[in-house]
């Protein structure tokens, strides 16, 4: 194209299904030396949607390729180019990157558990050689499953992290020079002999890590959960907590006169494992570490819950109506169809209390609240960033000041919703616009 060097978006080629086999034909072929084979040069195209299931894709070329929503299940990338790619929401699983150029790839919100980026060169991307991108970019992991993941000896400086689930990672002898782990869940993680000056760990899942402590020296672990600073231990409790989930239940059903409301506040409850269908109605509970746990089905009506940490818990068909959850993180937690509805108390008229669940100022990214009931839930200031609201009742809610970006509305009732979502350059969005979007 002339007079340009950059590639415009209607240059980006679209190829299907039956093409792309096609070409994976010839490409095994080449990679057994056989006559007629040719190697897979599929740059700047986008095959979004398409699937490479368990195919030998070694030694490929995808520099600047679309790929996002793929099924790439068990597919080898050994040493192929995936320079500047984007493969956000693709499945990954099992996939090996061994030796794979990612520079600049954005892979965000992928499944990659279990898949082997040993070696893969992760760093920023540079101008690409053939004018498709004409900026520098950092991979972006951002929200993506790694738990498992092989990164081992991985050039990775500057690559996002943040609210990825690394569990388990075995990332040993890598470079995270200035890598972002904001939020991140990097429990039982191996990061041995890791270069990590400059990187960012702030609110990240620490809990057995493996790493050097030199390794720490300088590092922004604000609101890091470690080892050392997880919070109270249930044995601390004055007595056990069963016994004193029966003397809260007695306080909730005589309103007080009996019993004693139970709070949990800045206790560590992951030993628990599960909560399940527990009646937990106006228990407080905050600064509390909830992560990982199974709530499924728990009743917390009334709660006060600000502050406390979700990240990852099962909170699917929980009936939450009329909670305060101020500040709480919910990173990866399952709240489909829960109940988060006001409450009314008291005789009509003036005496009466209107009780919405407040998400003021909370990080709700890549929960998944899909066919929740949100009425009047108010989101003031909150990063819902990735969040899904499919199918979610949020009529009345307010979202004042919140971050929406890649958020999710599909089929949600929206109506009397508030928006103030605004562009980098502080354009205001129309509530429609946002609708269109989604």
């Amino acid at each position: 194209m002339s007079g340009s060097s950059s590639q415009t978006s209607s240059e980006i080629e679209k190829i299907h299904q039956d093409q792309l086999d096609a070409l994976v034909r010839l490409h095994e072929r080449f990679l057994a030396g056989r006559i007629g084979g040719r190697r897979a040069l599929l740059r700047s195209t986008d095959i979004s949607g398409l699937k490479l299931i368990n195919t030998d894709l070694r030694q490929a070329d995808f520099t600047g390729c679309i790929m996002r929503d793929m099924d790439l299940t068990g597919a080898n990338f050994q040493e192929a180019s995936l320079y500047a790619c984007d493969l956000t929401n693709a499945n990954l699983h099992d996939a090996v990157f061994i030796r794979a150029d990612l520079r600049g790839a954005r892979i965000e919100n992928a499944n990659l558990e279990n898949a082997d980026l040993e070696n893969a060169d992760l760093r920023t991307g540079g101008v690409s050689s053939y004018d498709t991108f004409e900026a520098s970019r950092s991979v972006n992991f951002r929200g993506a499953n790694l738990s498992g993941a092989k990164l081992m000896g991985s050039l990775a400086n500057s690559a996002d992290f943040s609210d990825a689930i690394m569990s388990g990672a075995k990332v040993s002898g890598a470079d995270l020079r200035g890598a972002m782990f904001e939020g991140a869940d990097l429990s039982d993680a191996d990061l041995g002999g890791c270069l990590m000056q400059g990187a960012n760990l702030k609110a990240a899942i620490m809990t057995g890590v493996k790493l050097d402590a030199r390794a720490m020296v300088g590092l922004d672990m604000s609101g890091a959960i470690t080892d050392q600073n997880i919070g109270q231990s249930l044995s601390s409790l004055e007595k056990p907590l069963q016994q004193l989930i029966e003397t809260h239940r007695r306080w909730v059903q005589t309103a007080g006169g009996e019993g004693k409301q139970l709070d949990l506040s800045g206790y560590d409850l992951r030993e628990l494992k599960s909560l399940k269908m527990e009646k937990l109605t106006a228990i407080k509970a905050e600064n509390t570490k909830f992560f990982g746990i199974n709530l499924y089905k728990v009743e917390m009506q009334s709660a006060v819950l600000n502050n406390s940490d979700f990240r990852s818990c099962d909170l699917e068909e929980a009936d939450m109506r009329g909670s305060s959850l101020k500040g709480v993180r919910m990173g990866h937690a399952s709240l489909k169809n829960a109940n988060f509805d006001p409450l009314l108390f008291g005789a009509e008229g003036a005496q009466q209390r209107f009780c919405p669940c407040h998400f003021d100022e909370a990080v709700l990214r890549y929960a998944d609240f899909s066919g929740a009931n949100l009425k009047s839930a108010v989101f003031k200031g909150a990063d819902v960033s990735y969040t899904n609201f499919t199918g979610c009742d949020l009529r009345d809610a307010d979202f004042s000041g919140a971050v929406t970006s890649g958020a999710i509305f599909k089929d949600a009732n929206l109506e009397n919703t508030v928006f103030e979502k605004q562009d980098s350059g502080g354009k205001a969005f129309s509530l429609n616009a946002l609708r269109e979007d989604n």
